[in-house]
């Protein structure tokens, strides 16, 4: 059994006297892969945000109700750079930095003074095979990652999340700007890091969804509507409104 890596308890946020989420209950397991799907602006990605705490950098945010990390309530006095470095995130665009690939993957490493050349080249190495693009990048460590393509961008960006030794990896619509070659490699790549790592994806696409993950939440106007084991939603959904949206009558 998988045990729950995060319990979510009647979850309301507020963008000033905007709802963006009402009453989202649910539990997100360990080492599996969660999907988001909906329509835009269904919160699905505002939900995302919620689990490592990123809203707080929005003026006017209120949030109600409860998320346990592991047991506990990660809106009470909690550290949040710690947070986030337990649960690392990977955007919609690659945003890697403009140095090398090498001070792109330890970065966050450095910050928190790690100076032992050969420890940081372990982590580099490490992660950089994590995240699948070790041999496509492993003689040019020292050039920009900016001459990248999109794709190892992003894998060179879920590299820098993995050298912080997170549990969780959450994923923004991490393959929206990439091509098909592109996506099915960063797709691969999910398959494989969920044997060491929580994962909870944001997707514009349920063929992505359905390709990837073990459960799927279907978001609707800031509620969530339906949530199981993925097989299930988009085979035989409960709700009449998730059919709709999974056959195309809506989105």
């Amino acid at each position: 059994m998988f045990k729950n890596k995060f319990e979510i308890e009647s979850l309301d946020l507020f963008y000033g006297d905007f709802q963006a989420l009402e009453n989202i209950t649910m539990d997100i397991k360990q080492k599996q892969v969660t999907a988001f799907i909906g329509p835009s602006g269904c919160g699905k990605s505002t939900f995302l945000r919620t689990l490592n705490r990123m809203n707080d950098l929005i003026e006017g945010v209120k949030i109600k109700g409860k998320i346990k990390l592991d047991g506990k309530n990660i809106y009470d006095d909690i550290d949040v750079m710690k947070l986030r470095t337990k649960v690392g995130m990977v955007f919609q665009k690659p945003n890697p930095f403009p140095m090398s690939i090498y001070e792109n993957v330890i970065y966050g490493k450095k910050a928190q003074g790690i100076k032992d050349k050969k420890i940081l080249d372990e982590i580099v190495e490490r992660s950089l095979k994590g995240a699948a693009i070790w041999d496509e990048v492993k003689d040019r460590l020292k050039k920009s990652a900016l001459g990248l393509s999109g794709g190892q961008q992003q894998r060179l960006c879920i590299a820098r999340a993995i050298a912080m030794e997170p549990d969780v990896i959450l994923m923004d619509e991490p393959t929206s700007a990439l091509d098909p070659i592109a996506t099915a490699k960063v797709e691969d790549l999910i398959k494989e890091l969920k044997k060491n790592y929580t994962i909870s994806i944001v997707t514009h696409s349920m063929q992505q969804a359905a390709r990837i993950s073990d459960n799927t939440a279907f978001f609707l106007m800031g509620e969530l509507i339906e949530f199981g084991n993925t097989k299930d939603i988009f085979t035989k959904p409960k709700n009449k409104r998730t059919e709709d949206y999974i056959t195309g009558r809506f989105g």
